[in-house]
């Protein structure tokens, strides 16, 4: 029985050592670059020395907590706790139904050209930087500058101040990701409504379902899967923040509204040399996001869904 289980385990290497030996470069990098750098870790246990090795550090007061009970009263640290989750939520209430929206609205269009126009026109935006949409940012809603305003000024309106007043800043935040991110979303979900059978349609029309009734009784349940599992994942990046798109769009003027973890990372645990702090502040950030995407993993398949994991 051994043997018959060796031969067969060398046939199926002899026919796919090429898919593993593929297979083991993606592996490798994930080892090199993201698990032996996760040994770093500790650092939030310890008071960093430059010039010691991170097993040779001194363990931190508190039984190693000393820098998460700092970081927990540090004002900013709650501060840029707010702003993360409620610059997230607003992405994901904003922004995660734009592409489904939008994918509908494309998959309905009769002109095919028309489509792959559009499908291109708002993909694009997902290749530039922050940098460079800050700076369009700023050449369009600069208070007296900007293009935007000095249409409103000649049409008789006030200025608006975009980027310069709190809550405003806050709507253009979440417009501007909105329109960077939404084109890529759609292609995902215009690639999962290719895979549901055109009979779908076809019987619906014979029985009179119109196309609201098509698309909400076979597009979205035959998208659900795809949708589900793109919902979890933005879940459990719901107290991730990414630095350079607050970092770019920030300014002095709305610090209280766009210094996030990330910004606040850099801020003091960079510039302020508190790398001990900030390795506690990230170690609790990732910890979070871990639990709300295993809490969302969870709660979808007890609903019958089919989760990531």
């Amino acid at each position: 029985m051994e043997k018959t289980t060796i031969k067969r385990f060398g046939l199926y290497m002899r026919q796919n050592w090429t898919l593993y030996v593929m297979l083991s470069l993606p592996i490798t990098f994930f080892i090199v670059f993201r698990y032996i750098p996760m040994t770093y870790i500790q650092i939030a246990f310890k008071k960093f020395n430059l010039f010691k090795s991170v097993w040779e550090m001194e363990a931190a007061g508190n039984y190693g907590f000393e820098f998460f009970i700092k970081a927990f009263s540090n004002r900013d640290f709650f501060y840029a706790l707010r702003n993360t989750l409620l610059l997230n939520l607003l992405d994901l209430v904003v922004g995660f139904p734009a592409p489904i929206i939008l994918a509908l609205l494309l998959n309905e269009l009769a002109f095919k050209m028309f489509k792959r126009v559009t499908q291109t026109v708002v993909y694009m935006p997902h290749f530039l930087s922050w940098i460079i949409i800050s700076g369009l940012a700023l050449q369009l809603f600069a208070p007296t500058t900007g293009l935007v305003n000095i249409v409103l000024q000649k049409m008789g309106f006030e200025a608006v101040p975009f980027l310069n007043e709190p809550t405003h800043w806050v709507v253009t935040y979440i417009f501007l990701g909105v329109w960077q991110s939404v084109g890529w979303n759609t292609i995902i979900y215009l690639a999962a409504i290719t895979g549901i059978s055109p009979e779908l349609y076809e019987a619906a029309s014979v029985d009179g379902a119109g196309r609201l009734r098509r698309i909400w009784h076979i597009t979205l349940p035959g998208i659900k899967p795809t949708i589900i599992v793109l919902l979890i994942m933005a879940l459990g990046r719901i107290l991730g923040s990414e630095f350079d798109r607050p970092y770019a769009l920030g300014n002095n003027l709305v610090k209280g509204v766009s210094n996030v973890i990330s910004t606040f990372v850099y801020t003091v645990g960079i510039r302020g040399s508190q790398f001990s702090l900030t390795t506690a502040v990230g170690l609790f950030q990732s910890v979070i996001c871990v639990i709300f995407l295993a809490g969302a993993n969870t709660i979808a398949e007890k609903n019958g869904e089919r989760g990531i994991f």
